[in-house]
């Protein structure tokens, strides 16, 4: 069964943060909220957690995970970025992006795509999201929590781990905050391409 966490939803309670991080350190998986919708998340390193978000989506190899950050500085570790890159995508961040680029070194081989070898990163504008990856001290691997066969992701706690109760480790409920997914913006060609509009306003890469 997973741990459930009734977490206030802007100003967390360090405890209940503690918790979670201590379930991603075990190599768990945890769904949290963030500036977008719900996400599962597992720590880079945990190669049975990034299977098990596999599994549960049913993700193949094609898939770009998400590498969610604290900070910019956390996030210029991860990718490649040329100065217009780097100017536009810190004036967009913290907010609900998702941003394609090419992988640096730090990031292991499994978790980057297979051809490309590009990652997602994103830092999102959530207190929750953010408290947590600030505790956890390093980038949290993560993918929307829209199921298999579901139109849109589950918005509320109690009702994700009505569903995922066997699936989880723990679910950080902060209430509801939202159906829209980020917007995604693939930057490996040297050039911003909206390859999906989701809840940041795409208008400032197009």
């Amino acid at each position: 069964m997973a741990r459930y966490l009734d977490v206030h939803p802007h100003d967390p309670q360090p405890r209940l943060v503690a918790q979670a991080v201590a379930v991603l350190r075990d190599g768990g998986v945890i769904a949290y909220p963030t500036d977008s919708c719900y996400a599962l998340g597992t720590t880079m390193g945990s190669h049975d957690g990034a299977d098990r978000i596999r599994r549960l989506r049913h993700l193949d190899d094609k898939h770009h995970f998400t590498l969610v950050c604290a900070d910019f500085a956390q996030l210029g570790q991860l990718v490649h970025l040329d100065n217009a890159a780097f100017r536009a995508i810190k004036a967009a961040t913290p907010g609900p992006y998702t941003f394609i680029l090419q992988a640096t070194p730090e990031v292991p081989r499994r978790l980057a795509h297979a051809k490309k070898r590009s990652v997602g990163v994103r830092i999102p504008d959530h207190p929750v999201a953010a408290a947590i990856v600030r505790e956890l001290g390093e980038p949290l691997l993560s993918s929307s929590l829209l199921m298999p066969g579901h139109d849109w992701p589950l918005t509320e706690g109690w009702q994700i781990r009505e569903e995922l109760d066997h699936e989880l480790d723990a679910v950080v409920d902060a209430g509801d905050c939202g159906t829209t997914p980020t917007t995604v913006v693939d930057w490996t060609s040297g050039a911003p391409e909206v390859v999906r509009v989701g809840a940041g306003d795409p208008d400032r890469f197009q």
